[in-house]
């Protein structure tokens, strides 16, 4: 099944791309493979990952420019490899933040591919490690199609609204990935979640559907109505000292999720929030080598676990798309212009988000 679709999209030359310089133009996916499939692109979320590759504050990204980001990804089946037997032409499928993996490891071979012993394949960014696809560049969704490996393409239930799923692919779960690992609304009854932006937002409607009593912990005041708004039954305000705003609130939680992206990240009032035998979560990830330390006593004295998690599998996903059909899980979105993406990214590096955007590619037939 040949294809004549010619891949364009809105390519990051430079650091300065945030401040809204992407560039439009025409780039070559991946080499063709039976097991891979092409998306014409309907919608693609706008992640902070996206800024945070294009400005280079995740490590030194000169020798992937040009590079179009995009990991939020939604769009028509068009191509479909002979290989492929889950989807079909006219499908509505999706790819997430990871479009590779070995495929063999014993990660892999557990639906852990977002653990991938030998490394995963990011959707924008990477490079594939298979067949005659070796060393090719992968590139993301802020253009006309994707062409990738079709185990990491997931259809996305009719249920959903497309363009609400975009954003799911990552930052939603991102969230249910960890909520579902440690029990929300089971085992962890009372859980926490650290900022309330794109992520955070999931995290409140993820865990509030699972059962939980929630409670967001910001920094500031102004988006307390929007925190209940979502569901969250608290709101935490720990200002400038945090150590005693969580006083009143000691072990009152099983299980936090930090969304923030804060260098400066309170990690040792946060921890005094958890109950024994608790967890504390980190999937925000600031662009610094370390956070302020934790005294070894926090640890022993409370039995408190301190972790990571990092997007989801495609099995995982895929179970997220399906419960969000199933318990009308929205996030909240701003539809945008594809065309526009160059003021969305600097109205995105500046806050103002509320709480995913995501672009829509009009030309493909998105709608707004």
């Amino acid at each position: 099944m040949a294809t004549d679709n010619k891949f364009e999209g809105w390519a990051a030359v430079g650091k300065d791309s945030i401040e809204g310089n992407l560039k439009w133009q025409e780039y070559e996916p991946k080499t063709w493979m039976e097991d891979d499939v092409e998306l014409k692109i309907l919608y693609c979320g706008v992640c902070g990952s996206d800024l945070h590759t294009m400005s280079g504050g995740w490590g030194d990204m000169s020798a992937m420019y040009p590079q179009v980001v995009g990991h939020e990804i939604v769009g028509e089946v068009v191509r479909v490899g002979k290989d492929v037997t889950h989807l079909k032409l006219g499908d509505i499928a999706g790819v997430g933040a990871q479009c590779d993996s070995c495929g063999h490891c014993h990660q892999c071979s557990k639906e852990w591919e977002n653990y991938c012993d030998n490394g995963q394949t990011g959707t924008y960014a990477g490079k594939f490690t298979k067949g005659p696809a070796t060393g090719d560049k992968s590139y993301g969704g802020y253009a006309n199609f994707w062409r990738g490996p079709a185990h990491f393409t997931v259809a996305i239930p009719a249920e959903l609204d497309p363009a609400e799923a975009a954003p799911m692919l990552c930052g939603g779960t991102t969230l249910y990935q960890p909520l579902e690992t440690y029990g929300a609304g089971t085992t962890a009854k009372d859980v926490g979640i650290v900022g309330l932006g794109g992520l955070g937002h999931f995290g409140v409607l993820f865990a509030k559907a699972m059962g939980a009593n929630v409670t967001v912990i910001t920094h500031g005041t102004s988006k307390i109505e929007d925190a209940k708004k979502l569901g969250a039954d608290h709101v935490i305000v720990t200002g400038d000292k945090p150590d005693e705003a969580v006083l009143p609130h000691r072990r009152t939680l099983d299980l936090i999720i930090s969304t923030s992206n804060d260098k400066n990240l309170p990690v040792p009032a946060y921890l005094q929030l958890i109950r024994p035998h608790g967890h504390f979560i980190m999937v925000g990830a600031p662009e610094v080598s370390a956070l302020p330390s934790v005294h070894p006593f926090q640890h022993i004295m409370n039995a408190v676990s301190v972790g990571g998690s990092a997007i989801g599998s495609p099995a995982a996903i895929a179970r997220m798309l399906k419960f969000a059909a199933e318990k009308g899980v929205r996030p909240w979105i701003e539809k945008r212009p594809l065309d526009e993406v160059n003021r969305v990214v600097v109205d995105m590096d500046k806050g103002k988000a509320r709480y995913r955007y995501v672009l829509v590619n009009t030309a493909n037939g998105g709608k707004l």
